[in-house]
């Protein structure tokens, strides 16, 4: 079954959930500030997804930009910025949603329709 992590309160995460839901296929909630992802999923979700580590940051959230990571992310390594995405939720680009040998970052129509059938 697949998994979505989201944050419940996000237009984003809501409109992709409409989208599962509209095609009936079934996943399983889970609220990415209450039951943050581990480091050990981050890194076999960044794997799986071949997206740069960077994506999977939430750019627009309030909580990165008064870490000022912007200007941080370059010089840290790869380790660092998933301690740093383990360490709160909010960090975490989303909605995620994990299936069987692949992971989604982000809400875009076209690259979950191609995923999933």
């Amino acid at each position: 079954m697949l998994e979505f992590i989201c944050y419940p309160k996000c237009s984003t995460c809501k409109k992709a959930m409409n989208w599962l839901d509209s095609r009936n296929i079934e996943y399983k909630i889970r609220d990415i500030k209450t039951d943050n992802p581990r480091y050990e999923e981050l890194e076999e979700w960044y794997k799986l997804s071949s997206l740069p580590l960077k994506r999977f940051f939430n750019t627009s959230g309030l909580l990165y930009k008064s870490m000022n990571l912007k200007d941080r992310l370059p010089q840290m390594t790869e380790s660092e910025m998933l301690e740093l995405l383990a360490s709160d939720g909010m960090l975490v680009k989303r909605p995620v949603l994990a299936g069987d040998g692949f992971v989604l970052v982000g809400f875009r129509e076209s690259e979950w329709e191609q995923k999933i059938k």
